[in-house]
């Protein structure tokens, strides 16, 4: 597969800095949830659209289903954003934060609410954070819900994303204490890569 890659420098570098933009995330998701934020380090891999779900499989381990929520953003570097939340453990989340809500009013509408809230969270921080730190702006569509249940395999299907080649990178956030983990995945398309090359380049010769 001919495909435009990131050198070793460019990609400690866009590293670098979804690690300061997961750092402004995990604050916002904090004060959503009222708890203690644990990070783990940023993985970056540019891989072919129809083996994402291979690629994140094997480094997030998640086999079961999971709620999905997307959201595209673009300047000149464009891309989807996905919230990942493994679905069994979205009700654990809820009772965390249960306690201001009637019961029966919570679970009509709240869980759904609750993985839209999380998605904006670590969406709005972390890819406005990346692209603020390369010199951009992004504009954002709407968030939309993929799925509540889905396979990775569901959540790549052929359609959902029109490209061959991604740029993919995933951040994840866990709960003290808690099996809640939510996973945060960026891809950005063909074109956004050599658009990312340039930027990242520039970032560093500043340095």
């Amino acid at each position: 597969m001919s495909e435009p890659v990131l050198t070793e420098d460019q990609r400690d570098a866009l590293q670098e800095v979804a690690n300061l933009a997961m750092g402004q995330a995990a604050t916002r998701l904090a004060l959503l949830l009222n708890t203690f934020i644990e990070l783990s380090v940023p993985r970056v891999r540019v891989v072919a659209v129809s083996e994402a779900a291979d690629a994140l499989r094997e480094m997030t381990g998640i086999e079961e289903p999971v709620s999905a929520v997307r959201q595209g953003f673009r300047s000149d570097i464009k891309g989807e954003a996905l919230v990942l939340c493994r679905s069994g453990s979205v009700e654990q989340l809820c009772d965390l934060v249960n306690d201001p809500y009637a019961r029966s009013a919570y679970e009509a509408t709240t869980q759904q609410e609750l993985i839209f809230d999380v998605a904006n969270a670590l969406t709005g921080a972390c890819v406005s954070c990346i692209l603020d730190q390369l010199g951009r702006t992004p504009v954002f569509s709407a968030p939309g819900m993929l799925g509540e249940s889905l396979m990775l395999d569901e959540v790549f299907q052929p359609g959902v994303l029109a490209w061959e080649v991604a740029l993919l990178v995933e951040v994840n956030f866990a709960l003290e204490d808690q099996s809640f983990r939510a996973h945060l995945v960026i891809l950005m398309a063909e074109d956004s890569i050599r658009h990312m090359n340039r930027a990242l380049d520039a970032l560093l010769s500043s340095l």
